[in-house]
């Protein structure tokens, strides 16, 4: 049996006709690629002192000038207030940033990195970028053309979760 977005589709459009079951294909190869991604930058991090989705939260405050709030750091990650929250508590705790109380607003800490983080950074983040050359070198002169497809698709979701 197969499991392609479109055997998938044409399941659940024979239970449920009046299901709009359109995004299944586009989503599919968003978490497919995600996948891919994931195994192939995976080797990376075994025995790391950060995880993959750790260096991603970091690599912004790598090279910010001032110190950064959760609630911007989620927003320029795409990500919930709270899983980052949790996610600083973490690296708080294993000394990879810090945070200070804003003298602003009580509620947001500023956050900065540390020198443990900013090395831990700079050891894996180019690792992690020549991995990801290799992965999406078979693009090519369609490169473009899917970079400009996927911003196309960031915003249009962007715009569909700013009105929840």
């Amino acid at each position: 049996m197969s499991l392609s977005p479109l055997f998938v589709r044409t399941q659940w459009t024979e239970h449920n006709p009046g299901l709009d079951t359109s995004p299944m294909e586009l989503i599919s190869l968003l978490k497919h690629a995600g996948g891919l991604l994931n195994r192939a930058v995976e080797p990376l991090y075994a025995g790391a002192a950060l995880t993959a989705p750790e260096v991603d939260m970091l690599v912004p405050l790598r090279h910010a000038t001032e110190p950064v709030i959760a609630r911007r750091l989620a927003e320029w990650l795409g990500l919930s207030r709270a899983g980052v929250s949790k996610a600083l508590g973490k690296l708080e705790k294993r000394g990879f940033i810090a945070r200070t109380p804003n003298p602003a607003d009580r509620r947001a800490a500023l956050v900065t990195i540390t020198p443990a983080g900013a090395k831990a950074v700079d050891d894996l983040f180019p690792r992690q970028l020549a991995a990801e050359v290799n992965l999406l070198a078979g693009l090519g002169e369609n490169r473009d053309q899917v970079l400009n497809a996927l911003e196309r698709l960031v915003e249009a979701m962007e715009r569909q979760v700013g009105r929840e």
